[in-house]
């Protein structure tokens, strides 16, 4: 529960006021985290060695500099002790003081307060109101430099030393005193041998308490805390206080910052702007004493020590202290003593405090702890800790079954993918070097230990497993554990039926055949276990097991298509050897579909690597229905301009209808018309089969007389080909048609039709004589514009009337009319152009010629010495006797090749 947002900076009289309403939900959360230990609670000076027989001696103030540590005691003695940290036999730190010296000070009184200045190798002394300066190695009082009195400062209530001195001389120190007068605080510099006042400033109340940082003063007053600049003057106040009911407490905690003691007994922060930048922590009211050992706060009453962290303001150690009247902090190290013996407050590891909160499942806090320490820690030392507190926090998370945080504590601890697979048995494969974390990164053994056995976990976990490795599957965390972890996934997605595992197997992967392959067969995911074999180059074995599945050996339902699928793939393998082995098992199970291997083979330019399909039509001599599909693909999709198969395709074409037409039974009227339809249009289309091979396969048979009409007419045969369809099988229509398609220029269709009218107008035809005159009459009126109206007219009979061949007339007309208008036209339009011709020559007839000694001779390139020149088209000069001597070498050329000399000639007749 978090009671500010730290985030934030509040003035700190609004967060003391908002902090003191809520003391009572504060204390208890703070109650419920406690279970934290930061701190050991260690002897320095036992009260034998302080104060040996005497009773009445108490402690009044500590001072603690390297190893050497002052006490100041009631009878006005300073004692000097030499401590040494020494490991015990648990690994723990323990001291042992040894006595140096003590002295004293002649005053009477108990001694208020040790600071040390270690640069100058003093102590200073508060005793009886009286700031003086001893030597740190004798204890002696330092004498001033006159050799009068030594350096004193009188009517001292209490004083502090500049955490943040603003001189630069390394050979003094700074400090601030509250004088005994009233209102003042005076700032002084302090020598080896003197002091000197640098600033005096009064308040608007007695202080009590003082800290100094840089050029601030932070002051307990009698009613309130208040920031001072001492040398601007600007004051800030803070919150109230009463100083008479509750000790203040004011205490410098970093750089321009410090510690407080606030009503509701709060813990609050303040800068040297008066703002809390951190919420304050909840301490006892009764606080005598406090200090910072990052990222904790150090309290002191009078029973209790109570640990609160500056993180996130919980409470996470208490310790029983009874008597305890002093708390200080020295270069980072927690003093407190008792009224008798002197203790040191002895943090424990960083690591062992965060494992602690780790063992608990406290992992928010231990992360908090964790990325609080950054700032203590050398960056590299931080990133190894923290990546694996996060990776622990994972497992932990992992353990509770709280997958979504678990993931992303994995994400961000950068886990190797590894260590989450080892947990799940039999996925991480054998050939693995892999050998989980030391110390280890949980306490489960495997997945089963986790789930105890229970079904639904396990499930759950491993479906878990299926989103975190399909999330890291590419990135640069599972680089060094690509196998791993294609594999585990492999494995997964073919126990868990995961609509994933073809897509796992279609992209780049690395699956390990060795370890998949049996895992696969065991889950009979055969067509995934022919896809693995592919990824390893195993074309053929993929193959092989394919097939077994088709023919019904295997069961795998993945793909119902599996047949076309195997056709696919042989289609565009390039391996030709694969090709001839398994395209036999295909064109026999389906030759339609079968064929495809050779019909969707690439077509282009480029044959290299692809069957001939010479070599093609041979292998497919055993699959007639195969070969008739492959020739009926290059001819007819391809139109391969190729003798062999046009004639071979026809013939086959052929076969086909002789064998539907000789059949025991009478074949069905829609397969033999489909039959002969797809014969005549390849009769019809193309020209490069053998046309008397054919009439020969035909001749006797008087049921493909259309087909043997088509044939005469690829001969040329016209007469012989109009004579079947007229007379022997009386199709007009046909014949028709085959004017139309047999003609290649309008002079040769209109040929064809005079041929057709003088077969229906033979006079020998008996009987059907009626017939063909109105066969006539019809093949007239519907293409009178394309017939020779003149010999039409002189070979109809006189019998016939004008109305029968009024639409014939009509159209013949018009077409004439037609003709002559346009041959007008065209005769128009040339004399126009010869017209514009000729007035162009005219024009570059009169356009002069210049023709100079720089001009060159365009065609021996040399330059004219005289205006003898002939101006071939373009204005472009050349000699005469270049011009002769080019036409005397082009006089044994065709006529056709001089003519373009002749009209050169023409066109050059100015000079």
């Amino acid at each position: 529960m978090d009671v500010f947002d730290v985030s934030v900076s509040l003035p700190v009289s609004l967060v003391a006021t908002l902090a003191a309403g809520m003391t009572s939900s504060v204390v208890g959360v703070d109650a419920i985290a406690m279970s934290v230990k930061a701190f050991e609670l260690v002897p320095a000076v036992e009260r034998d060695l302080l104060m040996g027989d005497k009773a009445r001696i108490n402690v009044e103030c500590l001072e603690c500099c390297g190893k050497h540590l002052y006490v100041g005691t009631n009878d006005c003695f300073v004692h000097h002790f030499l401590l040494e940290e020494v490991p015990s036999p648990k690994g723990r730190i323990a001291y042992v003081a040894q006595k140096l010296q003590q002295k004293y000070l002649g005053l009477k009184k108990p001694v208020a307060e040790l600071r040390a200045a270690s640069a100058l190798e003093r102590l200073i002394v508060l005793c009886d109101g009286v700031l003086f300066l001893v030597d740190m190695a004798t204890l002696e009082t330092v004498p001033s430099a006159t050799g009068s009195g030594g350096a004193r400062i009188k009517g001292v209530t209490s004083f502090c030393m500049n955490g943040n001195p603003v001189n630069a001389d390394p050979f003094c120190v700074e400090i601030a005193v509250i004088s005994s007068r009233r209102r003042t605080v005076q700032v002084y510099t302090v020598f080896e041998d003197r002091v000197q006042l640098v600033k005096e400033v009064t308040t608007t109340e007695q202080p009590s308490v003082v800290s100094l940082d840089g050029y601030f003063l932070c002051l307990a007053l009698a009613s309130q805390y208040m920031i001072l600049n001492y040398t601007t003057g600007a004051s800030q106040d803070l919150f109230p206080y009463n100083s008479e009911e509750r000790r203040p407490i004011v205490k410098r905690i970093g750089r321009e910052e410090f510690l407080l003691a606030a009503p509701g007994g709060l813990g609050m922060f303040a800068n040297a702007e008066g703002v809390s930048q951190r919420a304050p922590v909840n301490w006892s009211e009764r606080v005598i004493g406090a200090a910072v050992c990052f990222p904790y706060v150090v309290a002191l009453d009078q029973d209790f020590i109570s640990i609160h962290s500056m993180l996130d303001q919980q409470l996470k150690q208490s310790l029983a202290f009874r008597d305890g009247h002093i708390l200080q902090d020295f270069e980072g190290k927690v003093v407190l003593a008792s009224t008798k013996a002197v203790y040191i407050l002895v943090p424990l590891p960083l690591e062992q405090q965060i494992q602690d909160l780790l063992c608990g499942d406290r992992v928010e806090e231990a992360l908090v702890l964790t990325e609080g320490a950054q700032p203590n820690i050398p960056r590299d030392r931080f990133q190894i800790l923290h990546r694996r507190i996060l990776q622990q926090a994972g497992f932990i998370q992992f353990g509770q079954l709280q997958f979504q945080e678990a993931q992303e504590y994995f994400r961000k601890g950068e886990l190797d993918a590894r260590e989450l697979i080892s947990l799940y048995p039999l996925l991480l494969p054998p050939t693995s070097s892999f050998t989980r974390c030391h110390p280890p990164l949980h306490p489960f053994a495997d997945l089963n230990h986790l789930a105890q056995g229970d079904p639904g976990k396990v499930l759950r976990c491993k479906r878990f497993l299926i989103s975190y490795l399909g999330t890291v599957r590419g990135t640069e965390a599972s680089r060094v554990c690509r196998e791993e972890v294609d594999t585990a996934l492999l494995k997964l997605y073919a126990e868990q039926d995961h609509e994933s595992l073809l897509d796992l197997l279609a992209s780049d992967n690395t699956c390990l055949l060795a370890d998949s392959a049996p895992w696969l067969e065991k889950h009979s995911k055969y067509f995934a276990l022919g896809l693995l074999y592919r990824c390893n180059g195993q074309d053929s074995a993929a193959l092989q097991l394919w097939i077994r599945v088709v023919d019904g050996e295997l069961q795998d339902s993945t793909r119902p298509d599996l047949y076309e699928y195997i056709v696919d793939i042989l289609t565009f393998c390039p391996d030709l050897d694969l090709v001839w082995r398994y395209s036999d098992w295909a064109l026999k199970r389906d030759p339609k579909v079968g064929v495809q291997i050779f019909t969707k083979r690439s077509a282009g330019k480029d044959q290299s690597g692809q069957p001939k399909p010479d070599d093609v039509i041979t292998y497919l001599e055993k699959h007639s229905h195969a070969r008739l599909f492959y020739l009926e693909h290059l001819v007819l999709e391809r139109r391969v301009q190729k003798e062999k198969f046009h004639s071979l395709l026809a013939v086959l074409y052929l076969e086909q209808v002789l064998s539907l037409l000789g059949g025991s039974r009478p074949p069905a009227p829609d397969q033999l018309s489909h039959a002969r339809d797809r014969l005549q249009a390849l009769l019809r289309e193309s020209n490069l089969y053998r046309v008397q091979l054919l009439l020969d396969k035909m001749e006797g048979c008087d049921q493909l007389l259309l087909e043997q009409a088509t044939l005469h007419g690829k001969l040329e045969d016209h007469g012989k080909a109009l004579d079947i369809l007229v007379h022997q099988l009386r199709d007009y229509g046909s014949a028709e048609a085959y004017c139309l398609w047999a003609s290649s220029s309008s002079s040769s269709r209109q040929h064809l039709l005079h041929l057709l009218l003088d077969l229906y107008l033979d006079r020998g035809a008996g009987e059907r004589a009626g017939d063909l005159e109105m066969a006539a009459v019809d093949l007239l009126n519907r293409h009178g514009d394309q017939f020779d109206a003149v010999r039409v007219l002189s070979v109809l009979p006189e019998g016939w009337s004008l109305q029968l061949l009024k639409p014939f007339l009509g159209r013949a007309v018009r077409a004439s009319v037609h003709a002559g208008r346009t041959s007008r036209l065209a005769l128009g339009l040339s004399r126009a152009e010869n017209l514009q011709l000729l007035h162009d020559r005219l024009k570059e007839r009169r356009k002069p010629i210049l023709v100079s000694e720089k001009r060159g001779c365009h065609l021996c390139h040399n330059t004219f010495s005289c205006p003898d020149v002939v101006c071939l088209p373009g204005a472009v000069p050349v000699h005469t006797h270049c011009i002769a001597h080019r036409l005397s070498d082009s006089a044994p050329n065709t006529h056709a090749d001089s003519a373009p000399d002749k009209h050169s000639t023409q066109n050059s007749n100015h000079t």
